[in-house]
């Protein structure tokens, strides 16, 4: 039997378990308030508050399993129209035959007036109406509880989906640019071209190894930074001036790994990073619960392309998924600088 088969089957089996503890429950209270409020003889007790409510409980189950799913779901609304007032008549004669059994019991009022067919037909159709509107509301209101979590399972398996692409696309990305700034050393005989490729391999491997999580440790997030920065120190020959702070204390907050890379890359990639006097400015302000990030690049004058590509795209698309209602971007396209402002709930 397979795993799936078998939770079906529990999971069933649970479900019938709380129906039967309700019914039993209602059941047991309202016998024992009628023992304790009224003279009746346990035949009558058992008549009334066994018998009787086992017919009801029986035309709640017939309309909750066979008529909704087959007709009402189905929207053959005429088709259980007519089935639920033949099975109401068709209830109503069998109580009042199953009342002529107990005539005594059922159809004799306390001071010895016979209830007429008429009257009593008419409240068994009450009765029933009231169990089969109570039958609709539980059916409606589970599947709708079903549907709900259906739709939510859905969107989760979509949006991990959509994460595992987005994430995917990251290390493919960031290899490609690294790649370029390595291939530019070795083009120029850099004697930095092995400390590059060095660099590269430890940041690759905690992109591989270490990134696997949801969530990472902020503590080597910023490692990470530390050593892509490093990285493209040595690609400008040391001639790479950026302003890097971290202000606050680092313990152990987390965050999601690669989601600041791609606004590093994106200010070496497009802006001036060899000026003294107009460094990357990069500061990075760490609380218990907030992280504050801040980068700032003079841009080329030769090089005005659209700044951003597949990996702010990324990183904007991560930030709506993995923080919604817990993040402000704000990014400020100037005619000389490019600014970048991050703000997160941890």
């Amino acid at each position: 039997m397979s795993s799936d088969k078998q939770t079906r089957i529990i999971k069933r089996g649970w479900q019938i378990f709380w129906h039967l503890l309700f019914w039993l429950g209602i059941i047991s209270l309202f016998l024992s308030l009628a023992h304790s409020n009224t003279k009746l003889s346990n035949t009558e007790l058992m008549i009334l508050f066994l018998l009787y409510p086992a017919i009801n409980i029986s035309l709640f189950y017939i309309n909750f399993l066979v008529y909704i799913p087959r007709f009402l779901d189905k929207k053959r609304y005429w088709a259980y129209a007519l089935f639920i007032i033949v099975t109401i008549i068709a209830y109503g004669l069998g109580k009042y035959g199953v009342g002529l059994m107990f005539k005594q019991y059922v159809l004799v009022r306390q001071h010895g007036e016979v209830i007429s067919f008429p009257s009593y037909f008419l409240s068994t159709v009450f009765t029933s109406l009231i169990f089969i509107f109570l039958s609709t509301v539980l059916k409606f209101t589970t599947d709708w509880f079903l549907n709900e979590r259906i739709q939510h399972d859905l969107e989760n398996q979509r949006l991990s989906a959509e994460l595992a692409f987005l994430k995917s696309q990251i290390n493919p990305h960031f290899l490609f640019n690294s790649l370029n700034s390595i291939y530019s050393l070795a083009y120029q005989r850099s004697e930095t071209t092995p400390e590059a490729i060095l660099k590269l391999s430890e940041i690759m491997r905690y992109m591989l190894y270490e990134c696997n999580d949801n969530k990472v440790d902020l503590s080597k997030e910023l490692q990470y930074l530390h050593n892509y920065i490093d990285l493209q120190k040595i690609r400008f020959g040391n001639k790479a001036f950026i302003d890097f702070k971290v202000m606050g204390e680092v313990t152990n907050q987390q965050i999601v790994p690669l989601l600041l890379i791609a606004f590093i890359e994106n200010a070496f990639k497009h802006g001036v990073a060899s000026d003294v006097t107009s460094p990357i400015k990069l500061l990075i302000n760490v609380d218990e619960s907030k992280l504050h990030f801040y980068i700032q690049n003079k841009k080329h004058t030769h090089n005005r392309d659209t700044i951003g590509g597949i990996g702010l795209n990324n990183v904007q698309r991560r930030l709506n998924l993995l923080y919604p209602y817990k993040h402000t971007l704000n990014i400020r396209d100037e005619a000389d600088t490019y600014t970048c402002e991050l703000s997160i709930v941890l």
